[in-house]
């Protein structure tokens, strides 16, 4: 399998939720608001056999009136029409911010997916959960697709198998109904884990976050996936770290 990474680059965010561009060589962390973390921000495509499989799709910003995820793709040589499946860990806007984008003028009101070739794969607790919690979290206009669009695959049970080689599982360890993926192909294991697993340090170490819905479980989650994957090579991809995207030890 072949892993790309689509690094979108360091942010800011603060309690406005919102995502402001952060420049190490610019910028300083002690100017921005207090509270302010540093999140990086990386999507994955995995090409395997059968698939080009996209997992989240980042924050959905334009870059000179490019989506930046398509830029991303197509300068990795991906050509973003060519992406069969998107596998959804959760719907935070951080990580579903490039789902749609809104309709052209005097189109129909619903906005369109950005991978149209794609099935989108997401869990209907989570769908529900952010269409009921909203602002400034998830943002409703760029999920409404989600509900309408027939290529939208929705998964109903706590575990379970897409295509016989692909595996998630509902955890409920960073948000009430985040679900983290598997890929099994000749003998070798991705995990992608999304916000459960998000940066390669945190699996190292014991270490609890206080912005996880239930970071007791989240921790224990880490350290169970960190020895099961060392002990069996398992790839693992990390979300939230560009400076190490991929572990395998």
């Amino acid at each position: 399998m072949k892993i790309i990474p689509l690094s979108e680059g360091t942010f800011t965010i603060d309690k406005t939720k919102l995502f402001v561009s952060f420049d190490e060589s610019q910028h300083e962390l002690t100017d921005r608001p207090t509270g302010s973390l540093l999140v990086e921000i990386q999507p994955f495509v995995v090409v395997t056999e059968r698939d080009v499989l996209l997992l989240d799709t980042g924050l959905g910003y334009d870059v000179n009136g490019k989506l930046q995820i398509h830029s991303n793709m197509e300068a990795a040589g991906i050509d973003p029409a060519s992406v069969t499946k998107v596998l959804l860990t959760h719907l935070h806007k951080d990580h579903a911010g490039g789902i749609s984008h809104p309709p052209a003028e005097g189109h129909s009101t619903e906005g369109q997916l950005n991978f149209p070739n794609a099935t989108y794969y997401v869990h209907q607790k989570e769908l529900d959960y952010a269409w009921q919690k909203g602002f400034p979290s998830y943002l409703p206009d760029e999920l409404e697709a989600l509900l309408h669009a027939e290529q939208v695959a929705v998964l109903h049970d706590e575990e379970g198998t897409i295509d016989g080689y692909i595996s998630y599982q509902l955890t409920g360890a960073h948000s009430p109904f985040h679900q983290v993926f598997w890929i099994k192909e000749k003998g070798e294991t991705i995990f992608f884990g999304g916000d459960d697993a998000p940066q390669l340090q945190q699996m190292k170490i014991r270490y609890k976050t206080k912005y996880d819905h239930d970071p007791e479980k989240a921790m224990k989650l880490r350290q169970e996936w960190w020895e099961k994957g060392n002990a069996e090579g398992w790839t693992y991809l990390f979300y939230h770290d560009i400076k190490f995207p991929t572990f395998k030890k």
